[in-house]
């Protein structure tokens, strides 16, 4: 990243606020990092992309990117596996050259498929595994491709709303206490690495993804009449707000955290 993008702000549009810039989006073969991945590449920016399974539906998103002009790269990437993570640092390194915004978006699904029968225990493993200690060791990666970058970068991980007030329930439990880890480790390490870094951090809310798709028509009507809103989010939702932590635009923010639910949390 060249120091205008890692520093002072710049007028401009959306199209071309990552106009120059690398980035590399976690779990972006579907839903919200699918829709990060194509925003910014829609603002500008060459793309390196993640999946640990779905394979076919990376490449896809690629293939997406590569026909709006920009360059996308496809890398596998299993977050509970500490050597697949650093071995995702080095391969971007080689196929990007550099990175300068990293995006830890990956995360354990505990909701849908096989996963939401699994015994709490396993889930909760699964949920420290990969949303917490994966997204510790990534970010240790990024900071420590970043510095060895002129332009420093920026680091956006990705939390919930929720941790801030609470949900009751099982899985909400689990969910805010590693979200809410997400959320205390990213603004201790913005303290570590500023000025040249910058991390952030994204707290979505109710986003309608596979989960919220498979709920019935009663209570989805619920959630949303509890939102001041009055609506689901879209993964384009957390997309724009994800562009703007990426974009000089936010230049002067470090360890804040940008919640996209509505108004549900405020």
């Amino acid at each position: 990243m060249s120091d205008r993008h890692a520093g002072a702000s710049r007028s401009g549009g959306i199209g071309a606020a990552l106009a120059g810039a690398t980035v590399l989006v976690t779990g972006a073969s579907t839903g919200i990092g699918r829709a990060i991945a194509l925003a910014v590449a829609g603002a500008g920016a060459d793309v390196g992309i993640t999946y640990r399974s779905e394979e076919r539906e990376a490449r896809a998103v690629a293939a997406e990117i590569e026909r709006s002009g920009r360059r996308a790269h496809v890398f596998r990437l299993d977050l509970a596996d500490a050597a697949s993570i650093a071995d995702l640092a080095a391969d971007a390194q080689r196929a990007l050259a550099h990175v300068d915004v990293w995006i830890n978006n990956a995360g354990a699904d505990i909701l849908t498929g096989r996963a939401a029968t699994l015994p709490d225990t396993k889930k909760l493993d699964l949920l420290l595994s990969v949303d917490l200690r994966g997204t510790i060791l990534a970010s240790w990666e990024a900071v420590r491709v970043m510095r060895e970058q002129p332009g420093g970068g920026v680091i956006l991980n990705m939390s919930w709303d929720h941790v801030l007030i609470g949900m009751s329930g099982r899985n909400p439990e689990m969910f805010s206490a590693v979200k809410g880890g997400v959320m205390a480790f990213s603004k201790s390490l913005a303290r570590t690495v500023a000025p040249r870094i910058r991390v952030n951090i994204l707290a979505p809310g109710w986003i309608d993804t596979d989960f919220g798709s498979g709920l019935d028509a009663v209570r989805r009507r619920k959630i949303a009449r509890s939102i001041p809103l009055a609506r689901w989010g879209t993964p384009a939702d957390v997309a724009r707000a994800a562009v703007f932590l990426a974009s000089p635009d936010s230049a002067y923010l470090t360890g804040q955290t940008l919640m996209i639910g509505g108004g549900a949390v405020m």
